[in-house]
């Protein structure tokens, strides 16, 4: 037998309260009547109707404001407003409060039963729409859910075999995962890492560096080191909503071979140093034997310039080498404000002969810095004896020295040719020189790689910004020490 469907009354006693009762009676439907709100409620909660017709006031509520509670509850429901006379704005309001029906009065039965089943009709459609939606999202779902899953297990297999170290961070810094690789470099156990905080199970003093770098977003170039000579390249990549991944990568072989051409680099220009010397002096002594003819005297003055040239190449050389092989121990409180004045100095005729517009703009309260002053004279004969060969005449350099949370920050800007975009991230490399380069301007290639060695050597920071066409501006940043 069919259960029959229970419709629930909420009205105040009235003649059309009985004739309602009768019609869905005679119709086939169970019916219920409440009078107050708590029988309302009482009711709803034994059994559910499939249906309530509440009036526009029922027991001193307004009818509104009880279906819009039930809807709240149950927001299918399917509610008749009962009105005591037909008004348009009533029977809008009704729709708008996402209601199913509206009555009122004169009506007959056959009306009340019509109404009542065209609400509930409309309802179970909408009903079986839910349930059809359901069904097929719910089939979506696990469709996806089979697919995310086949893919969870090809991203592991892939990232487990790849040959570089991979660990994936939440935003504590807690391991979500780790590859085959990187529990090889740290000697770790894999089962036992998920879930636990990264400083509590790998100690090494560079990935700590490394983590602490990462609080400023994305990193490239990380070295970590281990004490049997091994290196590694670090990167670190923030993945929203996740934490991030770090990366790591075996370069033993790339600094073993950095060593060897340094020392072959440096024995060479060891070795080339004592016969530049010797030629330069001789090409003197030509000069002492006997007066010379003016091919002569051209001809000497050239092959003097190639030796001094190659002698600063050399030197260049060896500078670098000593700086790279970490001799230069030398420490000192420098000013840096004094050396800058040292290096105009030198470079005045220069800036006179150009007619450069040469300007200083130094910091007050700018601190010393413990260096070597003859490595930061250096560093600030390259920088401006660069911004100085490729400005034109008439140009302008511009250094600025100024103090920002316990650092010193060095800003050398010129009005030279500028620095393609393209060349930038290799402009410190050794013999190195910019395409745009004028023609005429002699360098060695070995300045800015001297520079970058000197401020890496004092634990500082050295970038440039420029523009194809808009002159340079080199930055330096020196830690100071209290």
């Amino acid at each position: 037998m069919t259960k029959q469907e229970l419709i629930l009354l909420a009205l105040d006693p009235s003649p059309i309260l009985d004739l309602m009762g009768r019609a869905l009676h005679a119709a086939g439907y169970d019916v219920a009547v409440v009078h107050d709100r708590p029988g309302l409620d009482k009711s709803v909660q034994e059994a559910i109707p499939a249906l309530i017709l509440v009036g526009e006031t029922f027991s001193s509520y307004d009818g509104f404001t009880v279906a819009s509670d039930m809807l709240e509850r149950f927001p299918t429901m399917p509610i008749i407003l009962y009105a005591t006379q037909d008004r348009p704005v009533l029977a809008k309001a009704a729709i708008k409060a996402g209601m199913s029906g509206y009555l009122y009065p004169p009506m007959h039965m056959e009306d009340i039963v019509h109404e009542v089943r065209r609400c509930l009709g409309r309802a179970g459609k909408l009903g079986d729409w839910l349930r059809r939606e359901v069904r097929r999202t719910t089939a979506s779902l696990e469709e996806k859910a089979k697919i995310s899953e086949a893919e969870r297990v090809k991203l592991e297999a892939i990232i487990s075999n790849i040959q570089d170290g991979v660990i994936v961070l939440d935003e504590n810094q807690r391991i979500l995962m780790v590859n085959r690789m990187l529990c090889e470099i740290f000697e770790l156990n894999e089962a036992t890492l998920r879930g636990q905080p990264l400083g509590n199970v790998i100690v090494n003093a560079d990935l700590n560096s490394l983590m602490a770098r990462a609080k400023e977003g994305a990193l490239k170039y990380h070295e970590i080191n281990f004490d049997d000579g091994r290196v590694f390249n670090a990167q670190y990549t923030p993945i929203p909503r996740i934490g991030g991944a770090v990366t790591m990568q075996d370069i033993s072989y790339l600094k073993e071979l950095d060593r060897l051409k340094n020392e072959f680099i440096h024995t060479i220009s060891h070795d080339l140093r004592s016969p530049l010397t010797a030629v330069l002096g001789y090409t003197e002594l030509v000069e002492r034997t006997g007066t010379l003819n003016e091919n002569q005297a051209e001809f000497m003055h050239r092959l003097q310039g190639s030796v001094q040239h190659m002698t600063n190449l050399v030197n260049d050389l060896l500078d670098l080498g000593r700086l790279e092989a970490g001799f230069d121990t030398r420490r000192e409180m420098v000013h840096t404000d004094n050396i800058l004045k040292y290096t105009l100095d030198v470079f005045d005729p220069q800036i006179k002969k150009k007619k450069i517009k040469a300007s200083t703009e130094i910091a007050s309260d700018l601190k010393p810095v413990r260096a070597n002053p003859i490595r930061i004279r250096q560093m600030f004969d390259n920088l401006l004896g660069n911004a100085i060969k490729y400005t034109p005449d008439e140009g302008y350099v511009r250094v600025l020295l100024s103090m920002q949370d316990k650092q010193i920050v060095i800003r050398v800007e010129d009005s030279g040719p500028g620095i393609p975009a393209e060349e930038q991230t290799r402009i410190f490399e050794k013999f190195f020189r910019a395409s745009n380069r004028p023609q005429g301007v002699e360098g060695t290639g070995l300045g800015l790689a001297i520079v970058k060695s000197v401020v890496d050597s004092h634990q500082g920071r050295v970038w440039v910004e420029s523009k194809a066409g808009e002159g340079s501006a080199f930055v330096v940043i020196l830690p100071v020490h209290e």
